[in-house]
């Protein structure tokens, strides 16, 4: 009880700092940027450390997907916030107003929401926690923080020494509670968001399917199902709402993709990947489980022609191949998130697309073409969150791009200007010149004045940009 009188304080406190107007400042919220880039800087091994702790991540794949990101998006946070924070001016020609409103201007000012809470997942416990951080701060806001009690050595070091980098007055890490992150706990989420009219953003994952066109990429079939691989069993072991969930591959050319998903996988992790310590390892005993039980059904564990060797007491499954298991089965029909990677046989390329639309909306379709038929397809006959062609995963670490799903896989977007915008509301301002004015726009009414309306609408389309440009001499 008093734990949680103790949280309604600092929450009080923090309402009471963002209407002070500090965080409106550029210094302020840059001094935060700072403080989470010096974070990052100074406790490189502890953050490694803590994730080789919580999830079994190898160093190198910790800095890849973690470490290396968010230094990348703090610099462009950095070196962007005066551009993000600068009014927009609408330009005039452009904003037919009517002509009783001639001689205005207009611009759109961002400011920030207020008091943000972000839950972040367990699977990329600093980068899902501090991207978004990077936005709320940008942006001006104070930010509450819950990571996932699921890594808790990350949660700590959040806790503990992140808060020590940042204004105390403005920042709040809460550890504890139950995970978030699929779409059954994202409506929950929306369910509390509604009573209070509050504004969310949700990422949520989904079934991300990639489809190998054998036939147009030939000579890159190696380089393909590299790509694939990596961003499957060489990402947090699968558990990754982008990660590929399964492949789609014409039946002609089952059995090259197979043996050269083997050979490649061998190379790549070793033929005893828990040895060679490339893959991560699955979080909790719980979700160990979860992923045992997908196999276990007699008919999934039959359509097994790589891997399946399980170890429940290190929490580790080696990568996992399989060739069409049935389609109502539950590894088809739930979110995979662990090294089981199903491959679905076609009849032709083509009936991917038939396939895809078939099934929830994902977070990302990857396609493995070089056909541009089959490109133009694949974007306008699909809804997802993103589509990349030819490689897996590289569009998280885009700052210039929109990350974010759609339907299942979620709502609303961030990164880079997106996080900026997505913590910011744009408020318009309106100014008006009294120097012109129409007296017709006024009470009493009467037919002449009405008619005078209505020539004024057909004036405004003609006329109403001259009229605009004027307004700014």
């Amino acid at each position: 009880m008093e734990s949680s009188r103790n949280l309604h304080g600092d929450l009080e406190a923090m309402r009471v700092f963002f209407r002070s107007g500090r965080t409106k400042e550029a210094s302020w919220r840059k001094s935060q940027l700072r403080g989470v880039l010096a974070f990052l800087m100074e406790n490189e091994r502890e953050i490694m450390m803590a994730l080789k702790q919580d999830l079994g991540k190898h160093h190198a794949e910790a800095f890849r997907d973690e470490i290396g990101i968010l230094i990348k998006s703090l610099n462009y946070a950095l070196k962007s916030l005066k551009a993000w924070m600068s009014p927009k001016q609408v330009v005039p020609i452009l904003v037919k107003l009517p002509v009783i409103a001639v001689l205005s201007t207009a611009e759109l000012l961002p400011e920030p929401l207020g008091q943000v809470l972000i839950f972040s997942s367990w699977n990329f416990p600093f980068g899902l926690s501090l991207e978004p951080l990077i936005g709320a701060f940008a942006a001006g806001n104070t930010v509450v923080l819950k990571p996932s009690e699921l890594a808790p050595a990350c949660s700590s070091l959040l806790a503990n020494t992140m808060t020590t980098y940042l204004d105390g007055n403005a920042v709040k890490v809460v550890e504890g509670g139950p995970s978030v992150g699929n779409a059954r706990v994202g409506r929950i989420v929306m369910a509390a968001a509604v009573k209070h009219l509050t504004p969310v953003a949700l990422e949520l994952g989904g079934k991300c399917p990639a489809v190998l066109d054998s036939l147009s990429c030939y000579w890159d079939r190696e380089v393909a199902i590299k790509r694939i691989l990596v961003g499957k069993f060489g990402t947090c072991a699968g558990q990754v709402c982008i990660t590929i969930d399964y492949v789609l591959v014409e039946k002609k050319f089952l059995s090259t993709a197979v043996e050269l998903m083997k050979a490649v996988t061998e190379k790549m992790f070793g033929e005893n990947p828990r040895e060679t310590n490339t893959v991560a390892r699955i979080v909790n005993k719980q979700h160990f489980l979860r992923l045992k039980n997908l196999v276990d059904d007699p008919r999934v564990t039959a359509s097994i022609v790589y891997g399946g060797k399980m170890d429940e007491e290190n929490l580790f499954i080696e990568p996992t191949i399989l060739v069409d298991p049935p389609l109502e089965s539950e590894i088809m029909t739930e979110e995979i998130f662990g090294p089981l990677l199903p491959i679905i046989t076609l009849e032709k390329i083509e009936d991917s697309i038939e396939f895809i639309k078939s099934r929830p909306r994902p977070l990302t379709i990857y396609a493995f073409t070089k056909s541009k038929t089959l490109e133009r397809r694949m974007i306008s006959e699909t809804s997802s969150g993103s589509v990349v062609f030819n490689d897996a995963i590289i569009q998280y670490a885009a700052d210039t791009i929109p990350f974010g799903g759609i339907g299942e896989s979620g709502m609303g977007r961030y990164h880079g200007k997106y996080s900026f915008e997505a913590f910011s509301h744009e408020k318009a301002v309106v100014r008006r010149s009294y120097l012109s004015e129409f007296w017709f726009r006024f009470p009493p009414w009467n037919e002449y004045k009405l008619q005078l309306f209505r020539e004024q609408s057909h004036f405004v389309f003609f006329w109403g940009p001259l009229l605009q440009i004027v307004a700014t001499i």
